[in-house]
């Protein structure tokens, strides 16, 4: 793979046609080993977020050596890329098949489960297995969340009680945990889950042996800056503190955005402006879903080698199908005098913007380049939360 210096130098010197996605390893490794050496307990990449096998060795060399795993493909995947890998199939559910070949194909011992029904397959599967380590599923609240996960997920409360109980009978080791949602902007998210998992304690009265609290750790975007991590992670453990647990129990988080968000970038080529309405090579159907469909605001930059003088104004993108939808309503902040022939590079896409590329109208095989300068935003570099500013323009 080619290595460019920088994101700038790179559109400068190549002009791609083709949209580019740009690799920053550096900065996977950085988040990974905050995760490894902060966070007081186990930290499982959460591989749906990028799947990417040349990111999962990198978080591997940085000391990542347990995944959350959401489907059989993704089983598969880690278990070919990173064999010594630790899997653990946290999706609540599973077609039995999957269990099945989950456990005696590729050693997978921990699962999730939220309801009678899932314990029963699982059982099935593994021919009731006596090494498990078995994670009830609470359903929590995702009021301080920009993206919610509270509905499709979690035991109903009034089966928690019983839903413990059988699953401790079944279990070499018995977990809670929960998921707060995507981009958690406040500790409370964290504190006031870890409430509930007391109280599902208390109220089944058995040992639990392991509480995973789930992802939802922030990265950062414009108008949604979080407080450091640090602050999640003393809540977190004073809470994990405080519970009625086993002497020996483990803590686990399950980060995805927090980890890769800042490995990847993405250069984009102005094919045509109308207006505020910039017409660019990828979009919606590419690694933009977010920005199209949940009307998520990524950090922008115009990249060009002599700095715009023109005050910023409010842009929208249309990407490259021809589909209305394909449409990112923004507001981007972009110079006014941007035109088609610009670059543009869109910061914070690690996570969830390779994993949701398709190929539709024929679009979304792009190159991929390593640069070796900052991401566009981080929590993790010396001057946290604060844009590159050398291809930044007045964002």
């Amino acid at each position: 793979m080619h290595k460019h210096h920088s994101a700038l130098g790179l559109a400068s010197q190549n002009r791609p046609a083709d949209p580019v996605t740009l690799l920053r390893p550096h900065a996977a490794r950085r988040a990974a080993r905050f995760f490894v050496e902060k966070f007081p307990g186990r930290s499982l990449y959460a591989v749906k977020a990028n799947p990417s096998p040349a990111l999962l060795a990198e978080l591997w060399d940085s000391g990542i050596t347990h995944y959350d795993v959401a489907s059989i493909a993704e089983v598969r995947l880690v278990a070919r890329v990173l064999p010594e890998a630790t899997l653990c199939f946290m999706h609540p559910v599973k077609a039995e098949e999957a269990i099945r070949e989950a456990y005696f194909t590729h050693g997978v011992r921990a699962f999730s489960l939220d309801t009678h029904d899932e314990l029963e397959k699982i059982l099935r599967a593994t021919g009731a297995a006596t090494d498990l380590t078995l994670c009830v599923r609470l359903r929590v609240p995702s009021d301080h969340a920009k993206l919610s996960l509270a509905a499709k997920f979690g035991a109903d409360p009034r089966d928690v009680p019983s839903l413990l109980f059988a699953a401790r009978q079944a279990a070499d080791v018995l977990g809670i945990c929960f998921h707060v949602g995507s981009q958690a902007m406040s500790v409370a998210a964290y504190t006031q889950a870890m409430e509930r998992v007391r109280a599902a304690i208390v109220e089944a009265a058995v040992t639990v042996d392991l509480v995973d609290v789930g992802g939802g750790f922030p990265s950062v975007y414009p108008g949604m800056e979080p407080p450091p991590l640090e602050g999640y992670f003393h809540a977190i453990h004073a809470a994990f503190e405080s519970l009625p647990i086993s002497y020996s129990a483990e803590l686990w988080c399950e980060p995805g955005r927090a980890l890769c968000a800042e490995y990847a970038s993405l250069l984009v080529r102005v094919e045509r402006r109308r207006g505020s309405e910039l017409y660019i090579n990828d979009g919606a159907y590419g690694a933009l879903f977010d920005a199209a469909h949940v009307g998520w605001r990524f950090p922008v930059a115009l990249l060009r080698e002599e700095e715009s003088s023109a005050r910023d104004m409010a842009f929208s993108f249309y990407g490259p199908t021809c589909d209305d939808m394909d449409h990112m309503a923004g507001p981007f902040m972009l110079p006014a005098d941007i035109g088609a022939g610009d670059y543009i590079e869109i910061g914070m896409l690690g996570a969830y913007g390779s994993a949701m590329r398709t190929g539709f109208n024929g679009f979304g095989q792009g190159a991929e380049m390593e640069v070796e300068d900052e991401p566009m935003a981080s929590l993790y570099a010396p001057d946290a939360a604060r844009p590159r500013r050398e291809n930044v323009v007045k964002l």
